[in-house]
């Protein structure tokens, strides 16, 4: 099986992905991990491919992430695809009430990475960037679906958290 879940940030892409990962037993791959050094440097488009690249070399993974450099590499391997596409206000309070709370209790976000006060009230806020990306990946998905290269995967569609919640026990 060869899983990717996408949604804007703040969705529950990495929560889902990692409980699927363990239901499944199948190896589970953050792009957030793949792209971001530490003091948040990205890493140069080469290098993430490859990365990735690399990653997807198992028969069986899952991959949570939105980067469109390497969604042909993970579209075009995979087999299904689960899109959390949720309400605008889910995402903004569940983003919002994530950030908050990394900063909080200091959580890493990835490779020793974390989010500060400073970053949250920045142009580089993680609720900006979702409500920058939201309505654009809400018109973008469906199209990309329909695309001739992308027709052999299995698209799950959940809208809500309790859509997910009750895909998920039933796998």
């Amino acid at each position: 099986m060869r899983i990717s879940v996408i949604g804007t940030s703040g969705s529950g892409k990495t929560t889902l992905a990692r409980n699927i990962s363990q239901r499944l037993a199948i190896p589970h791959i953050e792009l957030d991990y793949l792209y971001w050094e530490p003091n948040w440097v990205e890493v140069s488009d080469e290098i993430f491919h490859q990365r990735v690249t690399d990653a997807l070399k198992g028969e069986s993974w899952l991959v949570d992430g939105n980067y469109s450099k390497v969604r042909d590499t993970i579209w075009s391997q995979a087999d299904t695809l689960v899109w959390l596409d949720y309400s605008f206000f889910t995402v903004m309070n569940r983003v919002t009430k994530r950030a908050i709370n990394r900063i909080v209790t200091q959580q890493e976000v990835c490779n020793g990475n974390y989010e500060t006060w400073g970053k949250l009230f920045s142009h580089e806020s993680i609720i900006l960037w979702s409500l920058q990306t939201y309505h654009r990946r809400r018109r973008e998905y469906p199209v990309l679906f329909k695309q001739p290269e992308y027709s052999h995967l299995n698209i799950v569609h959940l809208r809500t958290p309790k859509a997910a919640r009750d895909w998920f026990l039933g796998l």
